[in-house]
């Protein structure tokens, strides 16, 4: 009973404050994202939670997750399941087909144009989108999907995600986009790929893993 009154005079002494330094308190507001609500089953489940390919460039994983910046970001990335390295990326405060589409077109550019390769995803309207699908026809890339509402079938972009709010993002978030962009790009292309231990490859940073695993497999 004690706690419980100190923590009222608590909060109202904060109020009384913030009155008088004119503050107001801003708390983050809904994100709008759109989920899939019918099942596609045209495109299947290829992956089929296959995520130990055996050469980089053989499957990609996608997917968006939101990010606190004064309002709403999304995060768009994919992910070569080879090492779990970062290869695309995108950041923008739509959550639109564009946003997917320049991941993609990072990765591609970034990985040398490669042939052949399997893109795994949700079933978000950014993945589903004609345009989206087209660009994935003109790279000569396969597509795979989870099943609707299952987010074990893209566990490892999930785990990615985790790992950048849990150990990176502030818990209030980023003050604009700008501070989110830059803190972001460091994550993702600095510190995750290049210098974080990652348990998938026995303790080593994505980017040192794939080189040796590279070299042995050209061999």
């Amino acid at each position: 009973m004690q706690s419980a009154k100190h923590c009222a005079s608590g909060r109202y002494k904060v109020m009384q404050l913030m009155k008088e330094a004119q503050l107001h308190s801003k708390q983050p507001g809904p994100h709008r994202y759109k989920v899939a609500t019918t099942e596609r089953l045209d495109i299947p489940n290829t992956l089929a939670r296959d995520f130990t390919p055996m050469h980089p460039n053989q499957v990609w994983t996608g997917d968006i997750t939101y990010i606190w910046a004064g309002r709403w970001l999304y995060l768009a990335v994919v992910l070569d399941l080879y090492a779990r390295r970062v290869v695309g990326y995108a950041l923008s405060n739509k959550a639109d087909t564009r946003l997917t589409l320049e991941a993609l077109d990072m990765a591609w550019q970034q990985r040398g144009k490669p042939k052949g390769v399997l893109f795994h995803s949700d079933q978000g309207c950014q993945y589903t989108a004609l345009a989206f699908r087209q660009r994935l026809w003109r790279y000569q890339i396969k597509q795979s999907m989870s099943r609707r509402g299952n987010c074990w079938d893209n566990a490892p972009t999930e785990r990615l995600f985790r790992s950048l709010k849990t150990e990176w993002v502030p818990k209030m978030g980023y003050q604009d986009y700008l501070e989110a962009a830059s803190h972001i790009k460091r994550y993702l292309l600095g510190y995750y790929n290049q210098r974080r231990p990652h348990s998938f490859n026995a303790g080593l940073p994505p980017a040192k893993a794939e080189q040796p695993k590279q070299a042995s497999g050209n061999s």
